[in-house]
Parts: structure tokens; sequence; C-alpha cells
């Protein structure tokens, strides 16, 4: 019976726990293509404000506004409709129509406006304050608290611009200037509510979706701005055009998007921080511009400011 008792017993048998994966690191060749992708992301930007200089060489600055927002609409909805992209949820509409607000219409109009009396060099250094302006904004945005480092330096960079800016124009800022400092906040605005919604949709579709929105407003405001303005199709107005539309109001975004997927947004965002002295270094070769002294250290200064920003926020 014991034997019996024993042999029909059932018996727990010990099931080792599988072991956790880890997670597998990304590869080499993967981190090398999302930076190559991001640093032609910032590449394409840096070029915006020449391409843009070029574009005011024929085309008024209202007609060059509204057809590059015109033309790149066509270029993501031709995206968005080979790939069968569904139509954003009803709640995502609201903070679209801040990214075009920010991004598709305000920041274009009040740069190009600007650039009508302002050089690229300076216009350039202006905007490099960006990503500081976004930093504040979402801060404020998302309710976080930053270090007192974080504060500093922005701080510190927002007067190293304004000093700059002052310097610059003789004692007073002018229209110009208004409108660069209109532009950063605007565009800042869009820049962090665009951020919010990536996190629930991919970053080239929150661009792509606020280009659709916005179309309507762009196709009316070209049919009102061009027959009362001027309109050449110049070698150089043509290829601005066409640049600041499709290279970057559009495919920029679509690398900068893919870069920060493949090697995340701390990285990319330093990367971001060559911006503003690219764009010095293009409206020396294609615009034939001089520097002043100014330029450039007030640049690096601002370099230095997002930098201890990025690193204090982390």
């Amino acid at each position: 019976m014991t034997a019996q008792d024993s042999a029909t017993r059932p018996t727990r048998i010990a099931v080792p726990a599988p072991a956790e994966t880890p997670r597998p690191a990304r590869p080499s060749g993967t981190r090398r293509a999302g930076t190559v992708m991001a640093a032609l992301g910032v590449t394409a930007f840096s070029l915006t404000f020449p391409s843009t200089a070029w574009g005011l060489e024929g085309i008024g600055p209202w007609s060059f506004v509204t057809l590059r927002g015109v033309l790149a609409a066509l270029v993501a909805g031709g995206c968005l409709l080979a790939l069968r992209i569904a139509v954003p949820h009803r709640r995502h509409w609201a903070g679209l129509a801040v990214v075009g607000a920010g991004v598709v219409v305000g920041f274009p109009l009040l740069t190009t406006l600007a650039l009508q009396t302002s050089t690229t060099a300076h216009a350039a250094v202006v905007v490099g304050l960006l990503p500081l302006t976004t930093a504040v904004l979402s801060a404020l945005r998302t309710g976080a608290r930053p270090s007192r480092a974080f504060w500093a330096a922005a701080l510190t960079g927002a007067a190293a611009v304004i000093a700059f800016t002052v310097q610059q124009s003789g004692g007073a800022l002018t229209a110009a200037d208004l409108y660069l400092f209109g532009a950063l906040l605007i565009c800042a605005a869009g820049y962090t509510e665009g951020g919010r919604l990536a996190r629930e949709m991919p970053g080239w579709q929150v661009i792509g979706w606020a280009l659709i929105l916005c179309l309507p407003l762009n196709v009316v405001g070209a049919l009102v701005a061009l027959p009362h303005e001027s309109f050449q199709l110049t070698g150089h107005s043509t290829a601005g055009l066409l640049y600041a539309a499709i290279g970057s109001q559009f495919l920029g975004l679509v690398v900068w998007y893919r870069g920060m997927a493949a090697i995340g947004v701390p990285k990319a965002s330093q990367l971001q921080l060559a911006q503003p002295l690219l764009t010095l270094v293009w409206s020396v070769f294609l615009l034939g511009e001089h520097l002043t002294v100014a330029a450039p250290l007030t640049a690096a200064a601002v370099l230095v400011c997002i930098a201890v920003t990025q690193r204090a926020r982390s």
C-alpha cells in the first residue's frame, strides 16, 4: 500500500522560472543611421532662412508664405493618402490647430516679414533662442519644475540675444526684431503642442495633418496675395520656394523625427545646437553676407546656454 500510495501520489515538479530576457540594445547600425537622419534634419532647417531670402528676390512675402504652405500640404497629403493613414481622432484636432498656427502659418509668416529688412545672420542668432523658448513653454505647459540651473541658463541666453539685437539695431528694437521675437513665441507653442501630440502619433503625421488643416487658409491667402504682390520665378526665387516648402517644411521634419526615434530626443537635440551656426555659414556662402564679430559670439553663447538647459532637464 505504501508503494502504491507513493506511486499514485501526485508529484509536484518544480519548474524553474524563465530568466528575464534583457531588452536588446539598439544595433550600432541603427544608431548611426539615426544620427545621420537627425543631422540631415538639422541641416535642412539651417537652410530655411537662406532659401526664404532667395524666394523674396522675386516673390512677395505673403505670396511666398502661402504658396510654401500649399506646396508642402500637397506633398504631405500625397504621402498620407499613399500610406492610407487614418484621420486623427477628434480630440487631436485642437492640438493640430495650435501646431498649424505656430509652425505652418505663424513662424513662416513672421520670419519672412522680418527677412525683408533683416539679414539671415541676424535672424539666425535671434531664432537660435527657439530651443530655450520651447523648453520654457514646455515646462509651463506640463507643470514641470526645472532646476535653478535651467532657469539661469535660459535667462542668460535670452539676455545675450536681447543685447545682440539691441546692439545690432543701434540701441532700439526694429520691426524685424519684433517679428522675430513673435515668431519665437508662436513657434515654441507649436513645437510644445506638437511634442505632446507626437506621443500619440508619429511626428511626421503631426506636421502632415497640421499642413492639411491649414491648406484652405493658405489657398485663400495665395489667391488674395498673388494679384497684389510681385511674382517672378527666377532661378533663386523658384529654388527658394521649392526648398522652403518641400525641403524644410516637410522632408526636413520627416528625417528629423525618424532620427529622434532612432537615437532618442536627448541625443538628437544636441545635434540641433549647431543649427544657428550652420545658418551663419550658409548666409556667408550663399548670400554673401558679412558677419560681425557679435553674431558668431552670441550664437556660441546661446549654444552653451542650451547645452546647460539640456543637462539640467535630464
